[in-house]
């Protein structure tokens, strides 16, 4: 159990976070508070050695942990490198309170970031350089780079963070930075599926510079992967809205918004996307890099 959050750490429920206008798409997010005493333990949270799910119900106030150098912030932090299950990146949800943030976000200079805002208004500042974060807002920053990110919102405000150390190779450099809304970027539909299923890319696949992609992965009521995907990228699925039936290695199971899939390298994985809406999450894999042979010289 945590101790007293430090002083202005936020303790609302970044899921009650003000309406936000109708051309932005809605984000869940976790429940926070406490369930009652009488309320049941059976829930979906699982970790075996192939796959984890944590489910939106247990990411409570109890969980949340806060980090050095910043100000009114707390955070669920829902993937760690873990030696013999996945182990390229971390991920968080954020919760700002109003005025929360920091100029010094991450002392590691080899360390990328990628930031994805589900409420409130955000300001970020990479190499000098302010940008606007508003629902649905993706940004890159690249190794070394500095940045800083502070709440503008009157109340609270969120945001997913991604943490991954970058891979140096022979003839790339470091990423530029990105910065671009969901709703301005196209999806690429997969082919011969009758537009049930794309993809929203913030990377552009044919930069090999990137060694992570993030998406925003759709499918439509009725939409699938209709096979076992099997493969060596290690996910982190976070299910912004809709519901369906996924399966992790052996096990089917039922997911909905506010629900994180964990796969570690190779775990099977298929989807029938339940509607009555579509199924939607975001989406990490570690990309264009030889595997690591360790211990060989």
């Amino acid at each position: 159990m945590n101790d007293q959050p430090p002083k202005g750490a936020p303790t609302g429920d970044i899921a009650q976070l003000p309406p936000e206008p109708a051309h932005h798409v809605p984000y869940a997010g976790p429940v926070a508070g406490l369930p009652p005493q009488t309320g049941m333990t059976t829930d979906t949270a699982v970790f075996t050695d192939a796959y984890a799910i944590i489910p939106r119900t247990v990411m409570r106030d109890i969980v949340t942990s806060y980090l050095p150098g910043w100000t009114g912030m707390r955070m669920w932090m829902l993937a760690r490198p873990l030696t013999g299950f996945a182990e390229t990146f971390s991920q968080y949800i954020v919760e700002l309170a109003e005025h929360g943030g920091t100029d010094t976000p991450d002392d590691d200079p080899e360390i990328q970031h990628a930031i994805f805002v589900t409420g409130g208004d955000l300001q970020i500042t990479i190499d000098g350089t302010d940008h606007q974060l508003t629902p649905g807002t993706f940004a890159y920053v690249p190794p070394g780079m500095p940045w800083k990110i502070w709440n503008r919102t009157a109340g609270p405000a969120g945001f997913h963070w991604w943490r991954k150390r970058w891979q140096p190779a022979a003839g790339v450099s470091k990423p530029d930075p990105i910065v671009v809304r969901e709703q301005d970027v196209a999806p690429s539909m997969m082919p011969d599926t009758d537009g049930a299923w794309g993809t929203t890319r913030f990377m552009d696949p044919a930069d090999l510079r990137h060694d992570m992609h993030i998406t925003v992965v759709t499918f439509k009521p009725g939409g699938s992967i209709p096979f076992a995907e099997t493969h060596v990228m290690e996910h982190g699925l976070y299910v912004l809205e809709g519901k369906a039936v996924y399966r992790l290695n052996r096990d089917w199971v039922e997911v909905g918004p506010g629900d994180y899939m964990w796969l570690r390298a190779f775990c099977p994985q298929a989807c029938y996307a339940g509607g009555p809406g579509p199924f939607r999450y975001l989406l990490y894999k570690d990309v264009n890099r030889h595997a690591p042979l360790w211990g060989q010289r």
